[in-house]
């Protein structure tokens, strides 16, 4: 889920890989011809969608805004603007000639289903929640659940620690505890394949849920060194099926129980294993303690990172390419940015035995010109339309204070810009809220997920609706990507760049659709308040006269909510990935100054003299860095990061002085 690029051409390459991701991102028959021409390809059997069993649906709370960052707790009064109310888009809409798709008018909710024509290509029939766990598949079966914490069957309310513990939860339970790897997607059904992104997320949880208590640090070392183990010895080579990867990169998607490549449509991913990396390195911070597994840890992190050879994947340098297969050899497309691939840059710049030349990261930049300009009448940013965009490289990494020289040149942090793009994003659906049935200012989210499947809803009055699978929906510069699904992990994952818009919406969520939208893990991947069809759908069901829910999770959208709301609560996450070494010289090889960086100069540099000149000390240089550096704070709430918004700021005062700063 984690290969989506700003450029949607580009990004047709990456869906094509899969009959999976080729419906989650676009689901089209010209990006199918192009894989053809490259790759072998093979037609997976669409997933068989289980529904896991769903608490009662809590009552809403009450709290102040002090006590939504304090305590989790979500207790925000609705927004003043009506969820639903119609109003035009302005005629500062923005250019939409490279949009994908454009959302057709607003559906009425009794708009019965006979006015349907639907055309799609064998969908999995319609599920419904029974209340109940279902067993799971033949294939997932001889899978043993990893130790479950304790975890409450029902919330009294949608807090950030409920959200955020039932998410960590998705992690510790549904990895395999004998290799660690961890789901695509949750019920696995029919395909039982891993995503290697997804265990980059779950590495980096396990250290969160020490911190919070649920696990003990004996258990998360015990199942990252599980996990970092597999990695070290699992087999890379050209093979078509007896291989989990090639030169330290590994297969997007591992079978669950062999950890060898999925089936041969299946690529060598190149971003998917920036995202495994960003774990092995967060805990290769983290485990510092002098004890024979930490440092069995640290040394097999540092063994995996510096093994990926990203010199090996610059066949168009100084660009990194997509990826490799063995039949259809490089993906003829590199990453540009501006795109989640920054952290892929930046590791690679990073690396102590493969690092690319800088030279890389200003061919990475060049491209934001493309993309540059307002939003919905805000101020002019780097555009990229679905949120998963802005929020996976900094999930890991804070950008708050620091720039390279295409950010000073325009005044701006890459965190300030992805700000920019959650509040217009925000604004879309303010604006558009007339177009599809929920949208507002507490009902909001476009990114990459789940949807109810390809679907044409032929209107009596001559309009038409298309709905889609899995497809990487959004709205920034330039580009529109829209049918009405929204994705909670849009908004949750945007707490950093703007609580005030992202608390509320949250409880909405969750009081207006919670009983089929929140269950064991937190919130489901998606849903769509239009689509009242009584047709078969991708995966989920339609409730009547609500919309489509669905009843999947998709490890790379839990991810995000995990840290993201750990950094909201605490910074955890930035404060440990900032102490590591290779992050910071792979930031000053990209030209970044200022903030945290010049704060930690002096302790990078004498860890970049140490790994670079004697490679196996790198993990003792690790330990000396966290050692000498400010330690973590105790588990108390982060400052807020927009400046001037306290947190006992009135909501509306607080959206008021975000869409202020845009104008």
């Amino acid at each position: 889920m984690t290969s989506r690029v700003r450029d949607f051409t580009a990004r047709a390459w990456k869906a094509t890989h899969t009959l999976v991701l080729a419906e989650r991102k676009f689901g089209t028959v010209a990006l199918f011809g192009l894989l053809v021409l490259l790759t072998a390809v093979q037609t997976p059997a669409q997933r068989t969608a289980r529904a896991p069993a769903a608490p009662a649906h809590a009552p809403a709370i009450a709290a102040s805004a002090g006590q939504a960052a304090a305590t989790g707790s979500l207790g925000l009064p609705a927004a003043a603007i009506a969820v639903g109310a119609s109003t035009a888009i302005p005629e500062a809409a923005p250019d939409t000639t490279r949009a994908v798709a454009v959302p057709a008018p607003a559906v009425s909710a009794g708009t019965p289903a006979t006015a349907v024509s639907t055309r799609m290509p064998a969908p999995a029939t319609s599920t419904s929640h029974s209340g109940a766990e279902e067993p799971l598949s033949s294939a997932a079966a001889a899978l043993t659940i990893g130790e479950q914490a304790a975890l409450p069957e029902s919330a009294p309310a949608p807090s950030l620690n409920d959200i955020e513990h039932r998410t960590f939860e998705f992690f510790w339970q549904t990895t395999n505890p004998k290799n660690g790897l961890v789901p695509d997607h949750w019920p696995l059904g029919d395909e039982p394949f891993a995503s290697i992104a997804a265990v980059g997320f779950a590495l980096t949880a396990y250290p969160i849920g020490v911190e919070r208590g649920w696990i003990t640090r004996e258990q998360a070392r015990q199942r990252v060194l599980t996990t970092l183990k597999f990695f070290a010895a699992a087999p890379q080579g050209p093979s078509e099926d007896g291989d989990s990867g090639y030169h330290g990169f590994y297969y997007h998607f591992l079978d669950m129980q062999t950890g060898l490549r999925y089936a041969r449509w299946v690529e060598v991913s190149t971003v998917d294993t920036t995202w495994l990396m960003a774990g092995v390195l967060f805990d290769e911070t983290y485990f510092d303690q002098d004890n024979p597994q930490e440092r069995e840890i640290r040394k097999l992190a540092e063994k995996l990172y510096d093994d990926v050879d990203w010199n090996w994947a610059q066949v168009r340098p100084p660009l990194i390419s997509m990826g490799w297969t063995p039949g259809g050899k490089f993906i003829p497309l590199d990453w540009k940015g501006y795109n989640e691939a920054m952290m892929l840059y930046i590791l690679a710049l990073g690396s102590p035995s493969h690092a690319i030349k800088p030279d890389a990261w200003k061919a990475w930049t060049s491209t934001y010109k493309e993309t540059w300009g307002p939003f919905m009448s805000g101020k002019p940013h780097v555009g990229f339309a679905p949120l998963f965009g802005h929020q996976y490289s900094e999930s890991w990494i804070d950008f708050r204070g620091i720039q390279d020289a295409w950010m000073r040149a325009h005044a701006l942090t890459y965190f300030e810009n992805s700000r920019i793009s959650v509040i217009g994003q925000h604004q879309y659906a303010v604006s558009g809220s007339g177009r599809f049935v929920g949208y507002g200012a507490d009902l909001w989210g476009l990114t990459a997920c789940d949807g109810p499947g390809d679907t044409t809803w032929d209107h009596a009055d001559g309009t038409i609706t298309q709905f889609h699978g899995y497809l990487a929906r959004g709205a920034d510069v330039g580009n529109i990507i829209d049918d009405g699904t929204i994705a909670p992990t849009a908004a949750i994952s945007s707490i950093v760049f703007a609580p005030a818009l992202v608390l509320p919406t949250i409880r909405t969520m969750y009081d207006r659709y919670g009983k089929w939208l929140y269950s064991k893990y937190g919130f489901y991947d998606a849903f769509n308040p239009t689509f009242r069809l009584n047709v078969p759908v991708r995966s989920g069901e339609v409730v009547p006269n609500e919309g489509w829910f669905d009843n999947q999770y998709l490890g790379i959208d839990q991810g995000p909510i995990l840290l993201m709301i750990e950094n909201y609560r605490s910074g955890f996450v930035w404060q440990v990935m900032s102490r590591n070494p290779h992050i910071r010289r792979g930031l000053e090889r990209a030209g970044f100054t200022g903030g945290w960086l010049a704060d930690h100069n002096q302790e990078a540099a004498g860890s970049e003299t140490k790994s670079s000149s004697t490679p196996a000390l790198s993990s003792l240089v690790v330990r000396a860095g966290a050692r000498a550096l400010k330690s973590p704070p105790a588990r108390s709430p982060a400052p807020d990061p927009q400046p001037g918004l306290t947190q006992t700021s009135p909501p509306q005062q607080a959206r008021e002085r975000e869409l202020a700063e845009l104008q």
